[in-house]
């Protein structure tokens, strides 16, 4: 969820500011790019030199920094993130953010961000109770604003009770639902095949295809991305996925019908992008085919065609997307697919077509849809490419 996202956290004077190293170390494992914005009190608990070098990233503490010379544009800064987290966030600043007051870097941002903001209170008890901090909550929830509320327990007063700010670990999980919660396919199932299949001819040797596997992990990373539940069936490809996603490795066109028909039933969305193979060996040798002079004939057989058992097999409301990877009569052929197959969207490549086909990391593709409309795209990187697609599918998707 949090992956290539730009989070800037701001961290305030309090002693639970020692908590932002853990959190900036886990936002970063998480994949964001963070920048860390600490107020001159926050300061005081700790240093710009370590969550500096946890974030990647030089820390901002004011407008001018006197020793550089650098001027910090708190616009840009605001522009430039897609989550604000201010953790943790003091009585101080949250009464200011409250009232609109810009005296430092961190409410200058606060106050020209564009993005959603989070903030995760840290003070003593009898300060969370106030009544002026409760409305300054209240007034920031009215903005828009979210509050991840502080845990009870012991508290550097000595007192017990409400005012801990949330641990860093809570404060990511709390950010990923809130993320996931809010995206177009949250909890949708979505299957999508990917990479080519090998054909066993004897213990060493294959039938196979060209196919990385590049469009298929990009495709199924877009929808990970969008918040579905994706299970990828993948053929033998070195890809990894960048998202969190289901992945069931296969090696041959049966053992992929197999992954597909145990999932296909529960998934609204289904995207065929792997090359299957479209014939298998008759027989398999148990043993190594040894060298001979006699020229070696291999007997072969189809295998089944997956993406029509599919169709078949398709409900009112599932999404099926194929794909026609052809090099003559493009169009005809991607045509009699859509319809052969009871497919909703085919998605048409041509090897013709400089920079598309197996082993790029571009693409250029048309999408049909049943009435045979067409959308063309120019050559892209096969992960914008897999946003055209997503885009095309999102539609088409009805809630349930």
């Amino acid at each position: 969820m949090l992956n290539n996202k730009n989070i800037i956290l701001g961290v305030c004077g309090s002693i639970a500011a020692y908590k932002a190293a853990t959190l900036v170390r886990l936002l970063v494992k998480s994949g964001a790019n963070v920048k860390v914005i600490l107020t001159a009190d926050a300061a005081n608990f700790i240093t710009p030199l370590t969550l500096a070098t946890l974030s990647k990233n030089p820390v901002y503490t004011k407008y001018f920094e006197e020793e550089t010379g650098v001027w910090s544009n708190h616009v840009e800064l605001g522009l430039w993130a897609d989550y604000m987290i201010i953790a943790p966030a003091s009585a101080n600043t949250l009464a200011k953010m409250a009232g609109g007051l810009c005296d430092n870097l961190l409410t200058a941002v606060y106050l020209s961000a564009k993005c959603p903001v989070y903030f995760a209170p840290a003070m003593d008890l009898d300060m969370w109770k106030h009544e002026s901090t409760a409305t300054n909550i209240s007034k920031l929830q009215s903005f828009g604003n979210v509050l991840i509320s502080p845990n009870s327990g012991e508290l550097a007063s000595g007192l017990f009770g409400a005012g801990r700010m949330a641990e860093p670990e809570e404060i990511i999980s709390f950010l990923q639902e809130r993320i996931l919660s809010s995206l177009p396919l949250a909890g949708v199932k979505v299957m999508v095949t990917a990479g080519p299949t090998y054909e066993p001819i004897d213990p060493v040797r294959f039938i196979g295809n060209h196919s990385s596997g590049k469009m298929g992990f990009a495709i199924a990373d877009e929808f990970a991305g969008l918040g579905a539940e994706v299970t990828l069936i993948s053929g033998p490809s070195a890809m990894q996925s960048v998202q969190r996603v289901n992945r069931i490795d296969v090696t041959t066109a049966a053992e992929m019908l197999e992954a597909c028909q145990a999932n296909f039933e529960v998934s609204k969305i289904t995207v065929m992008s792997a090359a299957v193979a479209d014939y298998t060996p008759a027989q398999v040798a148990t043993q190594k085919i040894k060298k001979s002079d006699d020229d070696l004939k291999i007997e072969l057989k189809k295998t089944i065609d997956i993406l029509a058992t599919l169709g078949k097999r398709k409900q009112e409301g599932q999404i099926l997307v194929g794909f026609a990877l052809e090099t003559q009569n493009e169009e005809e052929h991607a045509k009699g697919k859509l319809v052969k197959k009871n497919l909703d969207l085919i998605v048409l490549n041509s090897l013709n077509d400089p920079g598309a086909g197996f082993q790029k990391d571009t693409n250029k593709i048309s999408i049909f849809n049943r009435d045979f409309e067409k959308q063309v795209f120019n050559t892209k990187s096969k992960t914008e490419v897999a946003k055209d697609i997503c885009k095309a599918i999102l539609n088409l998707f009805k809630p349930l």
